[in-house]
């Protein structure tokens, strides 16, 4: 028997495919633009498991990438496919991930003030204070920008809570903390260093590093990373 049908598809058991067309051959002679999205699992995956086939794994695997891959890339959802177990997991969520970071083009690379700059500059100009967390990737990309405060920055306004439960949402590598001063003068304050310091041991603690704190003026901004504050 040549095939298999699963999940109403026909499914080739690797086995019974000739050598010479077997994913991994057909990628070292054809290159990999060859091949379908199963059969560049099927390579990345190696191997099935007694009673399921490496194709069948892989088939299952490109049917939920099709049907929701921002919940494909995640290690427990890859594990509930019978065949993939931590290593495999592991592997897949590896290759997605860098896939992610370098061909995902809509995205932007944040690692300075100045990177976080076009993205926050419009604070400058605000009348009253407001409070910023933007969350970036493991590849230091934007993933979000969110006003989570407007008012005047106090320790019991501004909660580890409110800043850290979007970040945990994106599954954020790290957070900018972006305030403005309508006054124009960007020196922190003393409530500003307090509450800075409190964020960045709650970051510590939950495993998302605060990467700095932004004060802007309207001509100008103080970073506590590049002052050595944090």
């Amino acid at each position: 028997m040549l095939s298999i049908r699963r999940n109403g598809k026909i499914v080739k058991r690797l086995k019974k495919i000739p050598v010479y067309d077997r994913p991994r051959e057909k990628l070292i002679q054809r290159g990999a633009s060859c091949l379908s999205d199963q059969e560049l699992i099927s390579v990345l995956l190696g191997n099935g498991i007694k009673g399921k086939d490496v194709c069948a794994v892989a088939e299952e695997i490109a049917l939920k990438m099709r049907n929701d891959f921002d919940t494909i890339n995640r290690m427990d959802e890859l594990q509930t496919i019978q065949g993939v177990g931590p290593v495999k997991a592991a592997q897949l969520t590896a290759v997605f991930e860098l896939a992610r970071r370098y061909l995902v083009k809509d995205k932007h690379a944040i690692s300075s003030p100045h990177d976080l700059m076009p993205f926050v500059a419009e604070l400058c100009s605000k009348k009253q204070e407001h409070f910023l967390t933007v969350t970036i990737d493991g590849g230091s990309r934007l993933i979000k920008k969110r006003v989570v405060f407007i008012g005047t920055l106090n320790q019991s306004l501004i909660h580890p809570r409110e800043v850290f439960v979007d970040a945990i949402t994106d599954r954020a590598k790290g957070v900018f903390l972006v305030h403005n001063h309508p006054s124009g003068n960007c020196k922190p304050s003393v409530e500003d260093v307090c509450v800075t310091r409190r964020l960045v041991e709650a970051g510590e603690i939950i495993g998302i590093e605060v990467m700095d704190h932004i004060i802007l003026g309207k001509t100008e901004y103080f970073s506590f990373m590049e002052n050595a504050i944090i």
